[in-house]
C-alpha cells in the first residue's frame, strides 16, 4: 500500500494521544513493507475544503428548519462580517445559502473531488484522524455552538470537531474508521482510512489487515464517565 499519514489540521488541534497512535500505526506500517508519506503537494486545501463541506452540510440541515427558526438565522447570517470565515460562520451560511449559492458551492465540490482523484493517483488510502480526540461524553444541550470539547485541556466547539469526518463527507469518499487502541486515560481512539471514490474495497481491506496484524478493538475498562 502507499499511505498517506494525517494527523493535523489547519483549522483544529489534534490532541496528542490520537497524534501518538496514528504515528504508531504509521511506523508499524512503514516496518511491514507499505509505502508511507507525511505530505503531498496533491492534497487539497483541507480549511477551503471543510468550510465548503459545512456550507452544505448545513444547507441540508436547517432545511426542515420552523419558518421562525430559518428567519432567525437569516438575519444572523446577515451581520456576519463579508471577511468572516471561521467555521461557525460558513454554517449560519451554508443554513442560509440561496440556490445560486448552492449551485456554486456544488460546483466547488465536483472541483474538489477532482482534486482528490488526482491525491489517489499516487496513494491507495489517506489515514487520518476520524475526530481529534479519544472518545469523550456526548453533550446533548440545545445549542451546539455554545457546546465545548476539551482537546489537550484546552476547549474548542464541540462542532468544528466536524472538520476531520469532512474530509471524506465532502467529496464522498469512503472511509473506514479502525481502533488504535486506548488513551493513556483508558479511552478509546480511532483513525480513518479514507480511499478513492467508489473503492470501497480498498480501505476495507486495509482495515482487515491491520486487524490482523494488530488486533481489533479492545474495550475499555469498566469505569463511569462524567
Amino acid at each position: 500500500f502507499r499511505i498517506l499519514v494525517l494527523d493535523t489540521h489547519p483549522l483544529l488541534p489534534t490532541a496528542a494521544s490520537v497524534r501518538a497512535a496514528i504515528d504508531g500505526l504509521a511506523g508499524r506500517l512503514a516496518k511491514s513493507g507499505a509505502k508511507i508519506a507525511r505530505e503531498s503537494a496533491l492534497l487539497p486545501d483541507l480549511a477551503d475544503s471543510q468550510r465548503l463541506y459545512m456550507r452544505l452540510l448545513f444547507s441540508v440541515m436547517t432545511a426542515g428548519f420552523p419558518p421562525e427558526a430559518y428567519e432567525a438565522m437569516k438575519a444572523a447570517a446577515a451581520k456576519l462580517n463579508p471577511k468572516d470565515s471561521s467555521l461557525p460562520a460558513e454554517r449560519l451560511r451554508g443554513g442560509v445559502m440561496s440556490q445560486r449559492d448552492w449551485l456554486m458551492s456544488d460546483g466547488r465540490r465536483a472541483l474538489l473531488r477532482a482534486q482528490w482523484r488526482a491525491l489517489f493517483q499516487e496513494f491507495d488510502a489517506v489515514i487520518c484522524p476520524v475526530m481529534p480526540t479519544p472518545a469523550y461524553p456526548h453533550d446533548h444541550s440545545p445549542d451546539q455552538e455554545k457546546r465545548r470539547i476539551a482537546i489537550d485541556g484546552k476547549p474548542y466547539c464541540y462542532v468544528d470537531q466536524l472538520v476531520w469526518p469532512g474530509v471524506a463527507t465532502c467529496p464522498g469518499l469512503p472511509a473506514t474508521a479502525i481502533p488504535l487502541g486506548l488513551s493513556p486515560e483508558g479511552l478509546p481512539v480511532g483513525a480513518q482510512i479514507v480511499g478513492p471514490w467508489l473503492e470501497d474495497r480498498t480501505p476495507l481491506k486495509l482495515a482487515e489487515l491491520i486487524e490482523q496484524a494488530w488486533g481489533g478493538f479492545r474495550p475499555p475498562p469498566a469505569k463511569q464517565w462524567p
